[in-house]
C-alpha cells in the first residue's frame, strides 16, 4: 500500500547512505574525474528514485541494495588506487589527438571523436590552429587538456599513484633517466613512494606517501 510515511523513511535511508558514501569515499564523485565515477552516480540516484515509489520492494530490501551498491563502488575506488591495470581497465587511459601541431586521426577515432567533436573541443580550449598546439589529451572524463608550445608554467602530473606516465614525459622533452635521476636528488629511490609528482617551471615537484604521516 502507497503511504507518504513509508516514502519518507526511504528517503530518509537514501540521505544517510548517501552522505556516508560521500564521507567514506571522498568527494570526489561530485565532481566526476571519469565515466565510471558519473556512472555510480547515476546508479545511486536510479536506485533510490526508482525504491521510493515501489511499496513493493520492503525496506529491509531497500537498505540490502544500498549496501550492496556502497560496498561495490568502495571495493571499485580501492582497486582503482591500488592495482595499476585495474584502474586503467576501469576508466582508460587518456588519449593524446593532438601532437606536435599534427592531428592523430587514429587516436581520435580510438577516442570515438568524429572530426566534429574534435573542432568544437579544441576551438572551446581556445585552439584556433592546431600546429600551434604541443600536444592535446582527452581526460577520462571526456574533457581537453591542451598544452601549447611556450605554455611552460603549465602544471601537469609526470607521477600519478606510482606510476609514470610516458606521454607526459614527451611532452617534458625528458626521459626515464633524467626522472630517475631527479627523484634521487630528493631522496626518493622508487616511483612507487611518489603519490604525485608534477613539473613546473622546469622543476619536478614532488609528494609522496610519507607526506601523509606529516599532516596528522
Amino acid at each position: 500500500m502507497f503511504t507518504y510515511s513509508d516514502i519518507m523513511l526511504k528517503l530518509i535511508v537514501g540521505f544517510v547512505f548517501i552522505t556516508l558514501l560521500i564521507n567514506l569515499t571522498g568527494k570526489g564523485n561530485l565532481a566526476p574525474t571519469s565515466a565510471i565515477d558519473q556512472l555510480q552516480n547515476y546508479v545511486l540516484g536510479g536506485i533510490i528514485g526508482g525504491v521510493i515509489y515501489n511499496p513493493a520492494i520492503t525496506m529491509a530490501q531497500f537498505i540490502v541494495i544500498l549496501l550492496l551498491w556502497s560496498l561495490l563502488i568502495m571495493v571499485t575506488r580501492y582497486l582503482k588506487i591500488h592495482i595499476h591495470w585495474f584502474g586503467k581497465f576501469v576508466e582508460g587511459d587518456p588519449i593524446t589527438i593532438v601532437r606536435n601541431g599534427k592531428l592523430l586521426v587514429e587516436n581520435c577515432l580510438k577516442a570515438n571523436l568524429s572530426a566534429k567533436d574534435v573542432d568544437f573541443k579544441l576551438r572551446t580550449a581556445g585552439v584556433y590552429d592546431i600546429s600551434e598546439v604541443k600536444r592535446a589529451i582527452v581526460e577520462r572524463n571526456g574533457s581537453v587538456t591542451v598544452l601549447q608550445y611556450g605554455a611552460g608554467s603549465i602544471r601537469y602530473p609526470v607521477i600519478i599513484d606510482g606510476q609514470i606516465d610516458p606521454d607526459v614525459l614527451e611532452v617534458m622533452d625528458k626521459n626515464q633517466e633524467w626522472l630517475d635521476e631527479t627523484l634521487k636528488q630528493q631522496g626518493i629511490t622508487s616511483v612507487r613512494d611518489v603519490y604525485m609528482a608534477t613539473f613546473r617551471n622546469s622543476q619536478l615537484q614532488v609528494v609522496t606517501y610519507d607526506q601523509r604521516n606529516e599532516t596528522d
